[in-house]
């Protein structure tokens, strides 16, 4: 059994983790009117990186079998915060990726801007910025508690920064150049740190 949850883990965490962050890499520009202009290409990146968060997911549950003889009830908090986090951001990518398209090609003006903020979609979007930093900083806690310390500073410290990105949208504008330096400089130490986290806890136990 723990061999099989350790090819699981291997083969959802690490590639989740890597698709995201090349989708993060090639996301176009978050403006309407750039939006519209290059089509079903912000759709596809935007299924790419919801496909990666959904890997993730099952890589984290891998993760928190294969570490179920290491860790306490209460560890597990870390693990639950992450997925359901994930979870929610996946909900924010989706909309994001299928919602704006639409919106670019008839109000371009109103992408990313409060004025498009109905209650049916902050329901989704707000919750997911906040969730999907606090659940990673939980899981940093918990693999630096655990001999994984680069690993939970890496994923800590990089789901803050992406997430800044993506509230930079809503502070700076959907043009401000730095809503993409933040989400990659964020995405590449997250993904360095979630391969380093599934590669310490899919080692054999000594």
């Amino acid at each position: 059994m723990q061999g099989l949850l350790r090819r699981i883990a291997a083969a959802t965490a690490i590639p989740g983790v890597l698709v995201f962050l090349a989708a993060v890499v090639v996301h176009p520009e978050r403006d309407g009117a750039h939006i519209a202009e290059v089509g079903q290409l912000y759709g596809l990146t935007h299924g790419l990186e919801a496909v990666g968060l959904i890997l993730q997911v099952v890589g984290l549950f891998s993760l928190a079998w294969l570490g179920a003889d290491r860790l306490r009830p209460r560890d597990l908090t870390g693990v639950y915060a992450a997925v359901l986090g994930t979870i929610w951001y996946f909900g924010l990518i989706v909309v994001d990726g299928t919602r704006n398209p639409v919106t670019a090609r008839y109000a371009p003006d109103l992408v990313h801007t409060s004025a498009d903020l109905d209650t049916g979609t902050a329901i989704i979007v707000l919750p997911a910025l906040l969730l999907f930093p606090l659940g990673h900083i939980l899981l940093g806690l918990l693999n630096a508690r655990h001999g994984a310390r680069w690993a939970g500073l890496l994923l800590a410290a990089g789901a803050v920064a992406y997430t800044l990105g993506g509230l930079a949208i809503f502070g700076l504008g959907p043009t401000s150049p730095a809503i993409e330096v933040l989400e990659i400089a964020g995405a590449v130490p997250f993904a360095i740190g979630f391969i380093l986290m599934t590669r310490h806890w899919t080692r054999p136990a000594p």
